[in-house]
């Protein structure tokens, strides 16, 4: 699963650790999100795509492989 939440922070002008704090887990969880890493729940998930006031599937897209 790839993700843009990179892309979206640079459009708000915020950190990993803003957004953390936002969603309540740690920066190095944002991290590895970013990295792909780490594939978020579903919640987590909803809370970052709720964060940034965008759909779900705007945020993070499913690859072929998934």
């Amino acid at each position: 699963m790839k993700n843009t939440i990179r892309v979206e922070r640079a459009i708000k002008d915020i950190t990993q650790a803003t957004l953390a704090d936002a969603v309540q887990v740690s920066r190095q969880t944002i991290n590895a999100i970013e990295a792909n890493k780490y594939v978020p729940s579903t919640v987590l998930a909803l809370k970052i795509a709720r964060y940034f006031d965008k759909p779900l599937e705007s945020i993070f897209q499913l690859e072929a492989e998934d």
